[in-house]
């Protein structure tokens, strides 16, 4: 196996987010900015107050789950932005990446979703009727261009399991690169913890005193 040469180039990071989600996200924060803003500049009383304190919980978290998660992937290692950690994994470190009912991968004895990797077991089954129609056109006789025209040359497989695909390759060709040592490390996002607690405990207190 070729060492790779300290002096190689770092190519521009893959993302890897659910645009699904990124969506909904945008659509829940308009909801939750036309509904907190028509307390704030209508409202009278606490309403005002109790409006800024679900906009600063709820926006926070609504993020958190929607538009922040996502996975950076180069050449010397991995960066998993989840709801409420980052996680950065040298590819040295990492032991594998896998997708089951989940995507996560597996570093240091310690196990990490990736939240921005959703799996559909609807969308794997799908790809999977590829497969097993192909073998069925086989049995029956078609030749292999019939075949071909039949049925698409390499049938699609779930997004989850490409993704999947891709990372364990970046992850085995990488995992020698001097850039790629190290431990993993980990760092809560109090960017985003700490205004959905403070909107929280606003909204308490708020409803507790009437």
């Amino acid at each position: 196996m070729t060492t790779p040469s300290p002096h190689e180039p770092v190519y521009a990071d893959r993302v890897y987010r659910s645009p699904m989600a990124v969506v909904t996200g945008v659509l829940l924060l308009a909801l939750v900015a036309w509904l907190c803003g028509d307390a704030v500049v209508r409202g009278g009383g606490n309403a005002r107050w109790i409006g800024i304190a679900v906009a600063l919980c709820a926006v926070p978290l609504i993020v958190a789950f929607t538009i922040r998660p996502a996975v950076f992937a180069n050449d010397d290692r991995m960066r998993v932005r989840n709801p409420f950690r980052n996680i950065e994994l040298p590819w040295a470190a990492v032991d594998a990446v896998r997708a089951g009912y989940s995507a996560e991968v597996l570093a240091q004895g310690s196990k990490y979703q990736l939240w921005s990797v959703p799996v559909s077991l609807r969308e794997r089954k799908k790809a999977g009727s590829q497969f097993s129609r192909r073998d069925a056109l086989r049995g029956k006789g078609m030749t292999k261009q019939d075949e071909t025209a039949a049925a698409p040359a390499q049938p699609k497989r779930a997004s989850a399991d490409q993704a999947v695909d891709e990372l364990r390759e970046l992850a085995e060709r990488g995992a020698a690169r001097p850039g790629a040592q190290g431990g993993v490390t980990v760092r809560w996002a109090y960017e985003i913890i700490a205004p959905a607690v403070a909107g929280a405990v606003l909204l308490a207190v708020l409803l507790a005193t009437g």
